[in-house]
């Protein structure tokens, strides 16, 4: 199991990031995800900046739809954690338990047919082609 920096144990580096991430999120928690890649401060950095800009950022994509695909790649490639912390975060937004139901549904039926076109080798129609 990887070692968790507590904020108190941390260097003057992590402890930048996880002020930003407070302030950006307006809590004072930090959750495993960050004081695991503290182990690795220019990790923590890259990520933190990235994910801030891709899911804190404005943008056309609603935050609530930015979550339920955050979610629903999370449940494709297995990721407990993910899948916990961004269900967490999408109930925060208002996704229900119906809207949560609806969202499996799609993902198990998208895993299904992609995984029947790729296993049947299928040429993609002229007509879908860019």
């Amino acid at each position: 199991m990887t070692n968790l920096i507590e904020y108190e144990n941390s260097t003057d580096e992590v402890r930048a990031i996880y002020d930003d991430i407070r302030a950006t999120r307006s809590s004072d928690y930090i959750n495993n995800f960050w004081k695991a890649l503290a182990n690795h401060p220019p990790t923590l950095r890259r990520t933190w900046e990235t994910l801030k800009e891709v899911m804190a950022g404005s943008g056309e994509i609603d935050p609530l739809v930015r979550e339920l695909i955050y979610i629903a790649v999370s449940v494709t490639n297995g990721c407990e954690y993910c899948i916990a912390s961004h269900t967490t975060a999408a109930r925060a937004k208002g996704m229900s338990d119906d809207v949560f139901a609806e969202l499996m549904a799609i993902v198990a039926t998208a895993n299904m047919t992609n995984r029947l076109a790729n296993g049947y080798q299928i040429p993609v129609d002229d007509k879908f082609k860019t």
